[in-house]
């Protein structure tokens, strides 16, 4: 009999889940691990399905896809379950239901916000942390308290059509938006938290081939030192409590059944001391896709002992399975144990067992006006001006302007996977019987969503719910005219009479702006990105190239937008353009952001969190490439360039990024010598030498001229974000600590040593304007994860 002593709230959080461990048997434990889809314990309206008393003889620990129309629906069936789960069970143990929350918090009724590469592009932790907040108390008031974000991987090869997701190519700004990020959900007191989870773990974005879910490979200094650096970080300097595992193999084998991933190196090294949530489907992959378990069973084995805590969306290998192998002596009940313990944990730090409902009451319309005029700063902050002739800003009023291309009156495409309104688009296919799964979700049932959604047109529901409008329609706001023709879909042309339309208006107009780039969906439908939408050529589709091409030969002044979660090779006629500015999927305030830059209502600000190639033959392309390698590789005497046919530099660098103002950056200065254990301070003084107001990234470049290993030609290790008026200077001042250029040694070991550090400050990753170098001196310093140091501190003071 239960002896409830896990209820006494005197005692830790550890000790509660002790105590309550006690309390279960074997089949209780297993299914603590175990999520399930929430049509198998209610129905639409929250009464009970004829599965219910079944799943409440052994309860499931987590809830999986529970995405709903409204937030007060969504409350509704989470206090539904919930209380199944703590009124009608034997220990009363509640359900930890968690939810996505990339771009916002994946529901309906809630604020989107731009895609992964949009808040990279902004260059601002601060914000994606006020954004998290945000997340964090919409998330509570549903009742659901364990968020699958953020994506912390590192994007090296734009093939991999989920590239959007993350942070981009580069591990220091990826690491500094996911402690933000991090931050934020979590906050100081997990009992006011949502648990964040950092995926993928490990190497996902760099997949063999560009290929989703195909297999990483990659030497064991270069996975530690480049690829773990932002989960490390997360888990250092904000305490990142769970981790999802990747699809892909590591070093031949499987993340999600791999000890030597899971927990030699997250938990030995790194030090993370949350719980492990699987991918969804990863065990049913391990047995039928990378086929190195026989059956469900030893799939169950592997995971359990690997430490693969969870599995979701629904039980496969773990629950009723894990429970039978552990009667035949195949699977060990302390590998169970340990699991479960971090699972409860969570749900004692979280408050659970004191609070586990939702909130009673929710003002659905104040609800979605939330986070709305930060969603619209972000969008704005990320907008990039990559090429600028003279031609914009536009001058509000005098244009007539030709907006021509698939994104010109596509309200829909500024909103990428893990939005609610691409779910809701694929979501709607899957009902009408479209082709494609959504991973976990190919057992939809049909009266469940029946009852909840009312198919909507795609661009109809953007447009309604968050007030979204077309590039088109946010130009006509501020031009004399405006005019407009697709000329193509995103992928295929419309013909030669679409083609001639679009010429047809552009002769006709003072500026063309050429509405290009890309569209993120989930698994169905027209579209360049996504999840298993991955390109073998990343060069801007075929039918788009063609239409420009056409438009250009008018010879009238183009603007090309391009809007785009990963980097497209552009074609001549793009890269020809008066003016190039790069947008990301930018939720509700996308187009209004662009709107705002090509006007001049909005000094663009946004800095590239990707190498733009020329072609996609170069890939992977990525700033901190190797000393002697790629095109930081240095030229043969009489060779003119790396490739016979093609020059290997980017078309445009990492943290690319104009103004409509200039910059300068000078009076650089810094320590001459700092210890191991020290601390240099790199300094510049930036100015603002322009006629208008505006914003620039300024950026510390350094490179460790190492002994015996090749390293980086440089990494990028500080940046901070200026806004100055004309004439206005700043004196920027980083804080770079010698436990921050620590590396995998010779002896394989991690730790900072002597050598000659060289940096330069730039605006840019090839912006050299201000260099130098200072010696780090002393003896060699091993340093244990929580010995690092992850972001440096800047300093901002007026000069």
């Amino acid at each position: 009999m239960a002896t409830e002593d896990y209820r006494d709230t005197r005692l830790p959080a550890a000790e509660r889940a002790a105590l309550l461990l006690r309390e279960m048997t074997v089949t209780e434990k297993c299914h603590q691990l175990v999520s399930v889809m929430p049509w198998t314990l209610v129905r639409a309206d929250g009464s009970d399905t004829a599965e219910t008393e079944h799943w409440l003889s052994h309860p499931p620990g987590h809830v999986a896809q529970l995405i709903v129309d409204t937030p007060d629906t969504l409350a509704h069936l989470v206090g539904s379950m919930q209380r199944q789960a703590v009124e009608r069970t034997r220990l009363g143990i509640p359900i930890l239901f968690h939810q996505e929350a990339l771009s916002g918090l994946l529901a309906g009724g809630h604020m989107s916000f731009p895609t992964g590469t949009g808040l990279a592009a902004t260059w601002s932790p601060d914000l994606v942390q006020e954004m998290t907040e945000l997340i964090r108390r919409q998330m509570i008031r549903a009742g659901m308290r364990h968020a699958l974000s953020p994506v912390m991987d590192v994007a090296l090869d734009p093939r991999w059509g989920r590239v959007h997701e993350t942070y981009g190519e580069d591990p220091y700004l990826a690491a500094a938006l996911s402690v933000a990020f991090t931050r934020g959900l979590q906050g100081d007191d997990l009992r006011q938290g949502v648990i964040a989870t950092g995926k993928h773990f490990l190497g996902y974005a760099l997949p063999i081939g560009g290929v989703n879910t195909s297999a990483f490979e990659a030497g064991a200094r270069w996975t530690r030192d480049v690829f773990a650096y932002p989960f490390e970080a997360a888990v250092q300097l904000a305490g990142l409590r769970s981790v999802m595992n990747s699809y892909s193999d590591v070093d031949g084998v499987p993340a999600g059944v791999s000890k030597e991933v899971l927990t030699d190196l997250l938990r030995g090294v790194l030090g993370f001391d949350g719980f492990v949530s699987s991918d969804y489907t990863t065990l049913e992959q391990v047995v039928d896709r990378q086929r190195v378990a026989a059956d469900v069973g030893e799939a169950a084995c592997l995971a359990i002992a690997a430490g693969l805590d969870t599995e979701f969306p629904k039980p496969y290998a773990y629950g009723q399975v894990l429970a039978a192998e552990v009667e035949q002596g195949r699977a060990d009940i302390r590998d169970i144990d340990t699991s479960v313990l971090r699972v409860l944990k969570a749900k004692f730090d979280l408050g659970l067992f004191e609070q586990p409902y939702p909130a009673e009451r929710i003002d659905v319309a104040a609800v979605a006006g939330e986070g709305a005029e930060l969603s619209r700063d972000l969008a704005g902050r990320a907008v990039v001006l990559a090429k600028n002739d003279g031609v914009l800003p536009l001058t509000p009023g005098a244009p007539k302007i030709a907006v021509i291309g698939p994104h010109a009156d596509a309200a829909k495409l500024q909103f990428a996977t893990y939005t609610y309104a691409s779910w809701r688009e694929a979501t709607d296919s899957v009902m009408n019987g479209a082709l494609g799964n959504m991973l976990g979700t190919d057992d939809v049932t049909t009266p469940w969503y029946e009852a909840l959604l009312s198919p909507v047109d795609p661009d109809q529901l953007v447009r309604e719910r968050f007030g979204t409008r077309s590039i088109a329609g946010e130009l006509a706001d501020r031009a004399a005219e405006v005019r407009t023709e697709h000329g193509s879909t995103l992928t295929r042309s419309l013909g030669d009479d679409a083609v001639e339309r679009a010429v047809r208006i552009a002769r006709e107009a003072d500026v063309v702006v050429l509405a290009l780039g890309g569209g993120s969906l989930w698994f169905t439908g027209e579209r360049t990105e996504g999840e298993a939408s991955d390109t073998a050529d990343i060069a801007l589709p075929a039918a788009q190239t063609a239409l420009a091409e056409a438009v250009a030969a008018t010879g009238k002044p183009i603007v090309a937008v391009l809007v785009q979660g990963r980097a497209y090779a552009l074609p001549e006629a793009v890269r020809n353009a008066a003016a190039i500015v790069v947008a990301p999927y930018g939720g509700p305030f996308g187009a209004k952001a662009i709107s705002d830059v090509l006007f001049g209502t909005v000094n663009p600000s946004g800095k590239l969190p990707y190498s733009v190639p020329r072609h996609s033959g170069q890939l992977p392309l990525y700033h901190h490439q190797k000393a002697g390698s790629g095109y930081r590789n240095p030229l043969p005497p009489s060779v003119p360039t790396h490739y016979l046919d093609l020059e290997a530099t980017p078309l445009y660098p990492f943290a690319h990024g104009l103004s409509y103002t200039e910059f300068d950056l000078g009076d650089g200065a810094a320590d001459a010598t700092i210890d191991t254990e020290g601390t240099a301070r790199i300094s510049a003084t930036v100015t603002n030498t322009g006629a208008v107001t505006g914003a620039t990234v300024v950026q510390l470049y350094v490179r460790v001229n190492t002994k015996g290993l090749t390293r980086p030609a440089q990494q990028l290790a500080g940046f901070c974000r200026v806004e100055l008026a004309p004439g206005e200077s700043r004196r920027v001042t980083f804080h770079l600590a010698a436990a921050q250029l620590g590396y995998t040694n010779l002896a394989r070991d991690f730790a900072v040593e002597p050598a000659r550090v060289d940096y330069f400050l730039g605006l840019d990753s090839d912006d050299r304007r201000v260099e130098g170098s200072f010696e780090m001196t002393g003896k060699p310093r091993a340093l244990r994860s929580s010995e690092r140091a992850f972001l440096s501190e800047a300093e901002i003071n007026h000069v």
